[in-house]
């Protein structure tokens, strides 16, 4: 077997993020995903992307990198889901397929006729996925989200991640999203192998709000089992932090060190050594932890004085063996020798851009990995072939593009 998941039929009823990632996760492993677009408007993530400006989106650039991101592997087929005739076409290739995937809200499942109840009886050996912004139930259940509102405000991740003293950090654009895009994937991988010994397809229901709870469930659980907010012990400055070698700090040339020393008794000698004040490893008021607890705002004046003595190259070597981060930029990242002997960049030959790079699947399987085969679609690529597959005519064709079933 060349790909895990070679044989695997797979419809994409998405767009944007959380389920075109999910879907090309099931790409890179072999499966042929066919992403349906609307005729009229597409994917709109084919348009957000880095180069429609400045902001969120990213950097400016001729190569639409997120979408060859997001939809690698895939074809484009164009359906207008909105007309009984793009429903029957749909139908039919549901009738035989392994996996359908959407993030349309519940009504409009309902509306265009694509509930899992409706196509199960049509195929019960159907995978079905379901991802939504709030849920399938509720008075919220129809209403419009993105990772940016369902994912990071609703669930109580940016309240987390501020404090008092320093303003809620901004969301990244699919930063939800790609967490929630594997957890669907692994529904359907689990799904899948539920059927190998049942015979019988099922739905896979998840919602981007689960998915930020989950996220942060590490303190979710406490408020779950004390029925009290983190605000009360909320830390409103550095000089509160309980473990001043875990904090990050500013080095001289404006970068930042993350200390992430959780272990503070075993480090505290080579730590010492290596910022090189050896004076502190057995001054009395550092110590011990409790010391160094009762201590910390001395300690952390002293350690922010201590990393804007060097700039923050000068600062890894001598760190090296004691649990910490540079702070890094993206370009740093993409040149990280650690990730590149990793092998987390994968280059390709893409047909329009040329040799370029692009995110590695980040699940790695030694017989049956994950490849680049082909790059992200142009609009509507293959909705011709696709159609001409599932047994329709060429005159079939241009009357769905007269009824403007398809572009």
């Amino acid at each position: 077997m060349a790909s895990a998941l070679e044989g695997i039929k797979v419809i994409d009823v998405s767009q944007v993020a959380a389920v075109p990632v999910a879907a090309r996760h099931l790409a890179d492993f072999g499966a042929d995903v066919i992403h349906v677009e609307n005729p009229a408007t597409g994917d709109f993530w084919r348009t957000y992307q880095a180069g429609q400006g400045r902001g969120t989106a990213g950097v400016p650039s001729d190569i639409n990198y997120n979408w060859e991101n997001f939809n690698r592997n895939k074809r484009s087929l164009t359906l207008d889901l909105s007309q009984e005739g793009g429903q029957k076409i749909l139908y039919k290739m549901a009738e035989t397929a392994d996996v359908l995937l959407t993030n349309l809200r519940p009504f409009e499942l309902e509306r265009y006729h694509l509930e899992y109840a409706t196509l199960s009886q049509m195929n019960p050996r159907l995978v079905y996925g379901s991802l939504t912004g709030f849920g399938k139930k509720g008075p919220e259940k129809n209403a419009p989200a993105y990772d940016a509102t369902a994912y990071w405000g609703r669930s109580g991740v940016p309240y987390m991640m501020s404090t008092m003293a320093w303003a809620s950090p901004g969301f990244r654009p699919a930063f939800g999203d790609n967490v929630a895009g594997l957890a669907l994937a692994l529904g359907v991988m689990l799904a899948l192998f539920a059927r190998e010994r049942t015979g019988l397809g099922q739905e896979i229901d998840l919602n981007l709000v689960h998915i930020g709870i989950y996220q942060i469930a590490f303190d979710v659980a406490g408020a779950l089992v004390t029925g009290r907010d983190y605000a009360e012990w909320r830390i409103r400055s550095r000089e509160e932090v309980p473990n001043p070698l875990a904090l990050p700090y500013p080095t001289k040339d404006g970068r930042t060190i993350g200390l992430v020393v959780l272990q503070p008794d075993r480090y505290w000698s080579r730590f010492c050594q290596a910022i090189e004040r050896a004076d502190l490893e057995h001054d009395p008021r550092f110590e011990t932890y409790d010391a160094r607890f009762q201590n910390r705002a001395t300690l952390l004046h002293i350690l922010d004085e201590v990393f804007l003595t060097r700039t923050l190259e000068e600062w890894k070597p001598r760190l090296e063996g004691i649990p910490f981060s540079p702070v890094q930029t993206l370009v740093e990242v993409v040149n990280d020798p650690q990730t590149r002997a990793n092998d987390t960049f994968i280059p390709f030959d893409h047909p329009t851009y040329g040799r370029i790079e692009v995110v590695a699947n980040p699940v790695k399987l030694s017989q049956t990995p994950a490849t680049v085969r082909m790059p992200a679609p142009e609009f509507g690529q293959h909705t011709e072939e696709v159609l001409l597959e599932y047994g329709y005519s060429w005159e079939d064709i241009e009357q769905f593009k007269q009824q403007k079933i398809i572009a």
